[in-house]
Protein backbone atom coordinates (compact mmCIF):
# COMPACT_ATOMS: atom_id res chain seq x y z
CA UNK A 1 0.00 0.00 0.00
CA UNK A 2 1.20 3.29 -1.19
CA UNK A 3 2.15 6.17 1.29
CA UNK A 4 -0.99 8.42 2.21
CA UNK A 5 -0.17 12.16 1.57
CA UNK A 6 -2.64 14.62 2.89
CA UNK A 7 -3.02 17.86 0.55
CA UNK A 8 -4.07 20.43 2.64
CA UNK A 9 -4.83 24.15 0.17
CA UNK A 10 -8.12 26.27 0.01
CA UNK A 11 -7.78 26.20 -4.10
CA UNK A 12 -9.42 23.00 -5.59
CA UNK A 13 -7.67 23.38 -9.08
CA UNK A 14 -3.93 23.28 -6.76
CA UNK A 15 -6.04 20.28 -4.80
CA UNK A 16 -6.43 18.62 -8.12
CA UNK A 17 -3.45 18.96 -9.80
CA UNK A 18 -1.47 17.96 -6.73
CA UNK A 19 -3.69 14.27 -6.47
CA UNK A 20 -3.07 13.68 -10.26
CA UNK A 21 0.73 13.97 -10.11
CA UNK A 22 0.90 12.49 -6.76
CA UNK A 23 -1.54 9.47 -7.14
CA UNK A 24 0.54 8.82 -10.84
CA UNK A 25 3.67 8.35 -8.99
CA UNK A 26 2.28 5.39 -6.79
CA UNK A 27 0.82 7.72 -3.66
CA UNK A 28 -2.50 7.59 -1.84
CA UNK A 29 -3.85 11.21 -1.65
CA UNK A 30 -6.29 12.65 1.04
CA UNK A 31 -7.77 16.73 0.78
CA UNK A 32 -8.76 19.27 2.75
CA UNK A 33 -9.90 22.37 2.06
CA UNK A 34 -9.42 24.03 5.13
CA UNK A 35 -7.19 23.57 8.62
CA UNK A 36 -10.15 22.27 10.63
CA UNK A 37 -10.72 19.34 7.67
CA UNK A 38 -7.18 18.71 7.97
CA UNK A 39 -6.71 18.04 11.44
CA UNK A 40 -9.43 16.07 11.54
CA UNK A 41 -7.92 13.51 8.52
CA UNK A 42 -4.85 13.66 10.36
CA UNK A 43 -6.37 12.59 13.56
CA UNK A 44 -8.05 10.06 11.84
CA UNK A 45 -6.16 8.05 9.41
CA UNK A 46 -1.95 7.35 9.49
CA UNK A 47 -0.81 10.35 7.30
CA UNK A 48 2.57 9.96 6.02
CA UNK A 49 3.28 13.40 4.44
CA UNK A 50 1.39 16.41 4.74
CA UNK A 51 1.12 19.44 1.97
CA UNK A 52 0.48 22.30 3.66
CA UNK A 53 -0.74 26.00 2.11
CA UNK A 54 0.21 28.67 4.66
CA UNK A 55 -2.57 30.87 3.43
CA UNK A 56 -6.23 29.14 4.47
CA UNK A 57 -9.39 30.28 5.76
CA UNK A 58 -10.24 31.01 9.43
CA UNK A 59 -7.38 28.60 10.69
CA UNK A 60 -3.84 29.80 8.77
CA UNK A 61 -1.00 27.16 7.74
CA UNK A 62 1.27 28.01 10.08
CA UNK A 63 -1.32 26.94 13.29
CA UNK A 64 -2.14 23.60 11.47
CA UNK A 65 1.55 22.68 11.62
CA UNK A 66 1.93 23.70 15.36
CA UNK A 67 -1.09 21.63 15.74
CA UNK A 68 -0.11 18.66 13.89
CA UNK A 69 3.68 18.82 15.41
CA UNK A 70 1.78 18.30 19.14
CA UNK A 71 -0.37 15.36 17.57
CA UNK A 72 2.56 13.73 16.05
CA UNK A 73 6.04 15.30 15.49
CA UNK A 74 7.75 12.89 12.91
CA UNK A 75 5.50 13.62 10.30
CA UNK A 76 7.24 15.63 8.03
CA UNK A 77 4.97 18.57 6.58
CA UNK A 78 5.98 20.63 3.47
CA UNK A 79 4.99 24.13 3.44
CA UNK A 80 3.64 25.66 0.23
CA UNK A 81 3.51 29.27 0.22
CA UNK A 82 2.18 31.94 -2.25
CA UNK A 83 3.84 35.09 -3.55
CA UNK A 84 5.08 37.56 -0.27
CA UNK A 85 5.38 34.54 1.96
CA UNK A 86 8.83 33.28 2.22
CA UNK A 87 9.54 34.81 5.09
CA UNK A 88 6.91 33.31 6.68
CA UNK A 89 7.23 29.80 5.08
CA UNK A 90 11.25 30.09 6.42
CA UNK A 91 9.82 30.61 9.89
CA UNK A 92 7.85 27.48 9.95
CA UNK A 93 11.15 25.71 9.22
CA UNK A 94 12.50 26.46 12.66
CA UNK A 95 8.56 25.33 13.68
CA UNK A 96 9.07 21.95 12.43
CA UNK A 97 8.04 21.67 9.17
CA UNK A 98 10.17 19.86 7.00
CA UNK A 99 10.75 21.84 4.09
CA UNK A 100 8.75 24.39 1.99
CA UNK A 101 7.68 25.04 -2.03
CA UNK A 102 6.57 27.95 -3.38
CA UNK A 103 3.42 29.09 -6.00
CA UNK A 104 3.24 28.51 -8.48
CA UNK A 105 4.80 24.78 -7.93
CA UNK A 106 7.31 23.34 -9.67
CA UNK A 107 5.77 19.80 -9.57
CA UNK A 108 9.48 18.04 -10.14
CA UNK A 109 10.80 19.80 -7.32
CA UNK A 110 7.70 18.84 -5.44
CA UNK A 111 7.96 15.18 -6.17
CA UNK A 112 12.00 15.00 -5.52
CA UNK A 113 11.28 16.53 -2.17
CA UNK A 114 8.40 15.02 -1.15
CA UNK A 115 10.44 11.52 -1.90
CA UNK A 116 13.01 12.68 0.31
CA UNK A 117 10.98 13.85 3.05
CA UNK A 118 9.65 9.79 2.76
CA UNK A 119 12.59 8.11 2.69
CA UNK A 120 13.76 9.70 6.10
CA UNK A 121 10.83 9.83 7.62
CA UNK A 122 9.71 5.75 7.32
CA UNK A 123 13.95 5.64 8.47
CA UNK A 124 13.24 7.34 11.39
CA UNK A 125 10.39 5.14 12.18
CA UNK A 126 12.48 1.96 11.57
CA UNK A 127 15.14 3.48 13.82
CA UNK A 128 12.05 4.23 16.65
CA UNK A 129 10.83 0.52 16.13
CA UNK A 130 14.79 -0.80 16.30
CA UNK A 131 15.54 1.02 18.97
CA UNK A 132 11.88 0.44 21.50
CA UNK A 133 12.96 -3.52 20.55
CA UNK A 134 16.10 -2.83 21.60
CA UNK A 135 15.17 -1.35 24.78
CA UNK A 136 12.28 -4.18 24.95
CA UNK A 137 15.00 -6.93 24.90
CA UNK A 138 17.85 -5.60 26.79
CA UNK A 139 20.36 -7.67 25.24
CA UNK A 140 23.32 -6.32 26.71
CA UNK A 141 22.55 -8.11 30.05
CA UNK A 142 25.07 -9.45 32.90
CA UNK A 143 27.03 -8.53 36.05
CA UNK A 144 29.93 -10.12 35.25
CA UNK A 145 33.07 -7.79 35.45
CA UNK A 146 33.43 -7.46 31.43
CA UNK A 147 29.76 -6.51 31.30
CA UNK A 148 29.89 -3.92 33.79
CA UNK A 149 33.26 -2.68 32.01
CA UNK A 150 31.47 -2.91 28.83
CA UNK A 151 28.61 -0.60 29.80
CA UNK A 152 30.62 1.72 31.90
CA UNK A 153 32.76 2.38 28.43
CA UNK A 154 29.73 2.65 26.77
CA UNK A 155 28.06 5.42 29.15
CA UNK A 156 31.55 7.28 28.81
CA UNK A 157 31.38 7.17 24.89
CA UNK A 158 28.17 7.63 24.09
CA UNK A 159 27.55 11.25 24.91
CA UNK A 160 30.74 11.97 22.97
CA UNK A 161 31.07 12.56 19.22
CA UNK A 162 33.85 10.04 18.88
CA UNK A 163 34.31 8.10 15.99
CA UNK A 164 33.82 4.51 17.42
CA UNK A 165 35.93 0.71 16.76
CA UNK A 166 33.84 -2.24 18.16
CA UNK A 167 35.58 -5.58 17.97
CA UNK A 168 34.55 -8.74 18.79
CA UNK A 169 33.70 -12.70 17.23
CA UNK A 170 30.69 -12.79 15.61
CA UNK A 171 27.83 -12.97 17.58
CA UNK A 172 28.38 -11.00 20.42
CA UNK A 173 26.10 -8.22 20.15
CA UNK A 174 28.56 -5.55 18.43
CA UNK A 175 25.73 -3.75 16.39
CA UNK A 176 23.44 -3.95 19.60
CA UNK A 177 26.67 -2.15 21.61
CA UNK A 178 26.29 0.16 18.46
CA UNK A 179 22.80 0.59 18.62
CA UNK A 180 23.34 1.64 22.13
CA UNK A 181 25.81 4.23 21.93
CA UNK A 182 23.67 6.02 19.36
CA UNK A 183 20.34 5.88 21.28
CA UNK A 184 22.43 7.65 24.44
CA UNK A 185 24.15 9.97 22.17
CA UNK A 186 23.49 13.46 20.85
CA UNK A 187 22.34 12.31 17.45
CA UNK A 188 19.65 9.90 19.37
CA UNK A 189 16.73 11.79 17.30
CA UNK A 190 18.57 11.27 13.98
CA UNK A 191 18.80 8.15 11.45
CA UNK A 192 21.34 5.16 12.78
CA UNK A 193 21.99 3.57 9.08
CA UNK A 194 23.80 0.16 8.85
CA UNK A 195 25.52 -1.01 5.76
CA UNK A 196 26.67 -4.61 6.17
CA UNK A 197 29.52 -4.23 4.56
CA UNK A 198 29.64 -8.12 4.21
CA UNK A 199 26.58 -8.51 2.54
CA UNK A 200 26.31 -6.10 0.05
CA UNK A 201 27.58 -7.27 -3.61
CA UNK A 202 30.96 -6.11 -4.48
CA UNK A 203 28.99 -4.25 -7.61
CA UNK A 204 26.41 -2.41 -5.61
CA UNK A 205 28.24 -1.30 -2.92
CA UNK A 206 29.15 1.99 -3.77
CA UNK A 207 25.85 3.04 -5.17
CA UNK A 208 24.65 1.97 -1.69
CA UNK A 209 26.93 4.25 0.46
CA UNK A 210 27.24 7.07 -2.08
CA UNK A 211 23.99 6.70 -4.14
CA UNK A 212 23.55 8.11 -7.63
CA UNK A 213 22.63 11.22 -9.43
CA UNK A 214 19.66 9.20 -11.80
CA UNK A 215 19.08 9.82 -15.02
CA UNK A 216 15.60 10.11 -17.57
CA UNK A 217 14.84 6.33 -16.43
CA UNK A 218 15.41 6.23 -12.06
CA UNK A 219 15.34 8.68 -9.90
CA UNK A 220 18.61 10.42 -7.87
CA UNK A 221 18.96 8.07 -4.93
CA UNK A 222 20.79 9.18 -1.58
CA UNK A 223 23.15 6.51 -0.52
CA UNK A 224 23.45 5.52 3.38
CA UNK A 225 26.06 8.07 4.30
CA UNK A 226 23.32 10.85 3.08
CA UNK A 227 20.69 9.14 4.99
CA UNK A 228 22.61 9.43 8.38
CA UNK A 229 23.20 12.96 7.59
CA UNK A 230 23.18 14.25 11.35
CA UNK A 231 22.78 10.44 12.81
CA UNK A 232 24.96 7.54 12.94
CA UNK A 233 26.63 5.46 9.97
CA UNK A 234 27.19 2.01 11.34
CA UNK A 235 29.67 0.32 9.10
CA UNK A 236 29.21 -3.22 10.51
CA UNK A 237 31.83 -6.19 9.73
CA UNK A 238 34.01 -3.29 7.49
CA UNK A 239 37.29 -5.41 7.31
CA UNK A 240 35.06 -7.49 4.22
CA UNK A 241 35.66 -3.83 2.42
CA UNK A 242 37.12 -3.94 -0.84
CA UNK A 243 40.61 -1.98 -0.95
CA UNK A 244 38.68 0.27 -3.59
CA UNK A 245 35.91 0.80 -1.40
CA UNK A 246 37.91 1.69 1.54
CA UNK A 247 39.80 4.29 -0.64
CA UNK A 248 36.43 6.03 -1.68
CA UNK A 249 35.05 5.14 1.77
CA UNK A 250 38.51 6.93 3.33
CA UNK A 251 37.83 9.89 1.23
CA UNK A 252 34.12 11.01 2.26
CA UNK A 253 35.08 10.40 5.96
CA UNK A 254 38.10 12.56 5.55
CA UNK A 255 36.53 15.33 3.61
CA UNK A 256 32.79 14.68 5.17
CA UNK A 257 31.22 15.24 1.79
CA UNK A 258 30.50 13.17 -0.92
CA UNK A 259 29.57 13.19 -5.00
CA UNK A 260 27.30 10.78 -5.98
CA UNK A 261 27.65 7.96 -8.46
CA UNK A 262 27.16 10.34 -12.30
CA UNK A 263 26.83 13.46 -10.10
CA UNK A 264 29.20 16.82 -9.98
CA UNK A 265 27.62 18.35 -6.64
CA UNK A 266 29.79 18.00 -3.21
CA UNK A 267 27.52 17.35 -0.76
CA UNK A 268 28.54 17.92 2.62
CA UNK A 269 27.79 15.32 5.33
CA UNK A 270 27.50 15.55 9.22
CA UNK A 271 28.10 11.69 10.63
CA UNK A 272 29.13 9.91 13.25
CA UNK A 273 30.65 7.11 12.26
CA UNK A 274 30.82 3.46 14.31
CA UNK A 275 32.34 0.87 12.88
CA UNK A 276 32.98 -3.17 13.72
CA UNK A 277 34.74 -5.87 12.79
CA UNK A 278 35.50 -9.64 13.98
CA UNK A 279 38.91 -9.92 12.32
CA UNK A 280 41.86 -8.50 13.56
CA UNK A 281 42.41 -5.66 11.27
CA UNK A 282 46.10 -5.09 12.40
CA UNK A 283 46.63 -8.64 10.84
CA UNK A 284 44.41 -7.57 7.97
CA UNK A 285 46.85 -4.48 7.53
CA UNK A 286 49.92 -6.94 7.37
CA UNK A 287 48.32 -8.74 4.52
CA UNK A 288 47.95 -5.53 2.85
CA UNK A 289 43.66 -6.38 2.68
CA UNK A 290 43.22 -3.12 4.99
CA UNK A 291 44.52 0.60 4.75
CA UNK A 292 46.33 1.49 7.51
CA UNK A 293 45.29 5.15 7.12
CA UNK A 294 41.34 3.97 7.24
CA UNK A 295 42.30 2.17 10.43
CA UNK A 296 43.54 4.96 12.04
CA UNK A 297 40.64 7.05 10.81
CA UNK A 298 38.19 4.71 12.21
CA UNK A 299 39.87 3.53 15.50
CA UNK A 300 39.67 6.48 17.49
CA UNK A 301 37.93 4.97 20.49
CA UNK A 302 38.19 1.16 20.90
CA UNK A 303 35.37 -1.16 22.32
CA UNK A 304 35.69 -4.63 22.55
CA UNK A 305 32.96 -6.92 23.66
CA UNK A 306 33.83 -10.42 25.44
CA UNK A 307 33.06 -13.50 24.08
CA UNK A 308 30.45 -15.09 25.91
CA UNK A 309 33.02 -17.89 27.59
CA UNK A 310 34.75 -15.01 29.18
CA UNK A 311 31.25 -14.21 31.11
CA UNK A 312 29.63 -17.45 31.97
CA UNK A 313 28.46 -16.26 34.92
CA UNK A 314 26.03 -14.11 32.50
CA UNK A 315 24.65 -17.45 31.14
CA UNK A 316 22.02 -17.80 33.83
CA UNK A 317 20.80 -14.41 33.55
CA UNK A 318 20.47 -15.05 29.99
CA UNK A 319 18.52 -17.87 29.74
CA UNK A 320 16.15 -16.45 31.65
CA UNK A 321 15.77 -13.70 30.23
CA UNK A 322 15.24 -15.27 27.01
CA UNK A 323 12.90 -17.71 28.53
CA UNK A 324 10.83 -15.27 29.80
CA UNK A 325 10.77 -12.84 25.75
CA UNK A 326 10.29 -16.33 23.86
CA UNK A 327 7.57 -17.60 26.06
CA UNK A 328 5.89 -14.39 25.74
CA UNK A 329 6.36 -14.11 22.35
CA UNK A 330 4.69 -17.38 21.51
CA UNK A 331 2.03 -16.77 24.03
CA UNK A 332 3.24 -19.71 26.10
CA UNK A 333 3.79 -20.44 30.00
CA UNK A 334 6.94 -19.29 31.31
CA UNK A 335 9.36 -22.26 30.72
CA UNK A 336 11.94 -23.35 33.33
CA UNK A 337 15.48 -24.52 33.27
CA UNK A 338 16.32 -27.26 35.37
CA UNK A 339 20.04 -26.53 37.57
CA UNK A 340 21.64 -30.17 35.97
CA UNK A 341 21.02 -28.18 32.34
CA UNK A 342 21.67 -24.73 33.36
CA UNK A 343 25.23 -26.66 34.77
CA UNK A 344 25.66 -27.72 31.23
CA UNK A 345 24.72 -24.95 29.41
CA UNK A 346 27.64 -22.63 31.53
CA UNK A 347 30.10 -25.31 30.48
CA UNK A 348 29.69 -24.92 26.86
CA UNK A 349 32.15 -23.11 24.80
CA UNK A 350 29.98 -21.19 22.96
CA UNK A 351 31.53 -20.52 19.73
CA UNK A 352 28.29 -19.40 18.12
CA UNK A 353 28.00 -16.69 21.38
CA UNK A 354 25.28 -14.82 22.64
CA UNK A 355 23.45 -15.13 19.32
CA UNK A 356 23.81 -19.28 19.32
CA UNK A 357 22.55 -19.12 23.29
CA UNK A 358 19.49 -17.01 22.57
CA UNK A 359 18.57 -19.30 19.16
CA UNK A 360 18.80 -22.75 21.05
CA UNK A 361 16.22 -20.95 23.96
CA UNK A 362 13.98 -19.74 21.06
CA UNK A 363 13.79 -23.40 20.00
CA UNK A 364 13.71 -25.23 23.22
CA UNK A 365 11.02 -22.64 24.38
CA UNK A 366 9.05 -24.36 21.21
CA UNK A 367 9.99 -27.62 20.78
CA UNK A 368 9.71 -29.13 24.55
CA UNK A 369 6.93 -29.34 25.70
CA UNK A 370 6.78 -29.45 29.20
CA UNK A 371 7.36 -26.53 31.38
CA UNK A 372 11.15 -27.64 33.01
CA UNK A 373 14.04 -27.77 30.06
CA UNK A 374 16.08 -30.52 31.29
CA UNK A 375 19.32 -32.83 30.35
CA UNK A 376 17.92 -34.54 28.08
CA UNK A 377 16.19 -31.37 25.62
CA UNK A 378 19.21 -30.18 25.00
CA UNK A 379 20.56 -30.59 21.61
CA UNK A 380 24.09 -32.23 20.84
CA UNK A 381 27.07 -31.05 21.42
CA UNK A 382 25.90 -29.72 24.46
CA UNK A 383 23.77 -32.25 26.17
CA UNK A 384 27.71 -34.13 26.38
CA UNK A 385 29.42 -30.77 27.66
CA UNK A 386 31.61 -31.59 30.27
CA UNK A 387 30.66 -29.55 33.34
CA UNK A 388 34.26 -28.05 35.16
CA UNK A 389 33.41 -28.00 38.59
CA UNK A 390 35.09 -25.19 40.64
CA UNK A 391 38.42 -25.67 41.28
CA UNK A 392 38.75 -24.67 45.16
CA UNK A 393 35.68 -25.44 48.07
CA UNK A 394 35.89 -21.49 48.06
CA UNK A 395 34.48 -20.96 44.66
CA UNK A 396 32.86 -23.82 44.85
CA UNK A 397 30.82 -22.15 48.18
CA UNK A 398 30.82 -18.99 46.29
CA UNK A 399 28.72 -19.94 43.28
CA UNK A 400 26.46 -21.91 45.23
CA UNK A 401 25.73 -18.70 47.01
CA UNK A 402 25.17 -16.68 44.30
CA UNK A 403 22.97 -18.75 43.08
CA UNK A 404 20.83 -19.38 46.15
CA UNK A 405 20.64 -15.78 46.75
CA UNK A 406 19.90 -15.22 43.26
CA UNK A 407 16.54 -17.62 43.35
CA UNK A 408 14.78 -16.55 46.21
CA UNK A 409 15.49 -12.44 45.21
CA UNK A 410 13.32 -13.75 42.11
CA UNK A 411 11.29 -15.53 44.12
CA UNK A 412 10.27 -12.21 46.89
CA UNK A 413 10.01 -10.31 43.63
CA UNK A 414 13.40 -8.89 44.78
CA UNK A 415 12.38 -7.14 47.75
CA UNK A 416 15.30 -6.78 49.59
CA UNK A 417 13.57 -7.50 53.27
CA UNK A 418 11.23 -10.68 52.93
CA UNK A 419 14.58 -12.45 51.13
CA UNK A 420 16.82 -11.37 54.12
CA UNK A 421 14.06 -12.27 56.37
CA UNK A 422 13.77 -15.74 54.54
CA UNK A 423 17.44 -16.55 54.99
CA UNK A 424 17.58 -15.19 58.11
CA UNK A 425 20.13 -12.72 58.15
CA UNK A 426 20.12 -9.28 58.76
CA UNK A 427 19.30 -6.41 55.63
CA UNK A 428 22.35 -5.07 56.04
CA UNK A 429 24.22 -8.24 55.56
CA UNK A 430 22.31 -9.48 52.49
CA UNK A 431 23.77 -5.97 50.86
CA UNK A 432 26.78 -6.50 51.90
CA UNK A 433 26.41 -10.10 49.77
CA UNK A 434 24.93 -8.69 47.22
CA UNK A 435 27.57 -5.69 46.46
CA UNK A 436 30.13 -8.81 46.88
CA UNK A 437 28.82 -10.78 43.58
CA UNK A 438 28.30 -7.96 41.63
CA UNK A 439 24.28 -7.94 42.39
CA UNK A 440 22.30 -4.70 41.57
CA UNK A 441 18.79 -4.90 42.71
CA UNK A 442 17.59 -1.38 41.43
CA UNK A 443 18.45 -2.39 38.05
CA UNK A 444 16.98 -6.32 38.27
CA UNK A 445 13.56 -4.48 39.47
CA UNK A 446 13.64 -2.71 36.13
CA UNK A 447 13.96 -5.48 33.78
CA UNK A 448 11.54 -7.57 35.12
CA UNK A 449 8.94 -5.07 35.82
CA UNK A 450 9.11 -5.15 39.35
Amino acid sequence: MGNLVLIVDDEKSIRESLRGILEDEGYRVAEAASGKEALEIFSKDAVDLVLLDIWLPEMDGVDVLKEMKEKNPLVPIIMISGHGTIETAVKTIKLGAYDFVEKPLNLDELIIKTERALREYHLRLENLRLREKLEEERILIGESPPMKALRDQIKLVAPTDGWVLITGESGTGKELVAREIHALSIRKDYPFVEVSCAAIPEDMIEKELFGWEGNTESPPHRGKFELAHRGTLFLDEVGDMSLKVQAKVLRVIQELSLQRIGGRETIPVDIRIIASTNKNLEEEIEKGLFREDLYFRLNVIPIHVPPLRERREDIPLLVDHFLKHFSKKYGMKPKTISPEALSLLMGYHWPGNVRELRNMVERLVIMVPKEEIGVRDLPHPISETQVQPPSTLREAREAFEKEYILRHLEQFGWNISRTAEYLGIERSHLYKKLKAYGIEPEKRRKENGV
